[in-house]
């Protein structure tokens, strides 16, 4: 089961990921554990995790000004993993690209 949904390729996450070489960020699915992150990454990028961290984003209301009026909506609720490899262990997201 895909627990991973995507790679997490911000600017906040380059930050960190330049500061700390070894951890990589994710949006997985919300009801995924850490163990279930962990055996995942490791299938898939074949890799040695040490550490996973999670945050539960919620979702919020937004608005905005337009020529037709005012424009609502919401920007969706998800779950980000940090995950911490071995070190000397590397993670190229930009390969199949």
């Amino acid at each position: 089961m895909a627990f991973i949904l995507r790679p997490l390729v911000t600017e906040k996450m380059t930050k960190i990921t330049e500061k700390f070489p070894n951890r990589y960020g994710f949006v997985v699915r919300p009801d995924a554990n850490k163990l279930q992150i962990k055996q995942e990454v490791e299938q898939l990028y074949n890799v040695t995790v040490i550490d996973v961290n999670t945050m539960l984003y919620s979702g919020k209301r937004t608005g905005r000004y337009t020529k037709a009026g005012l424009v609502k909506g919401h920007k969706s609720a998800f779950k980000k993993a940090i995950v911490t490899l071995k070190e000397g262990d590397t993670i190229d997201f930009y390969s199949n690209i």
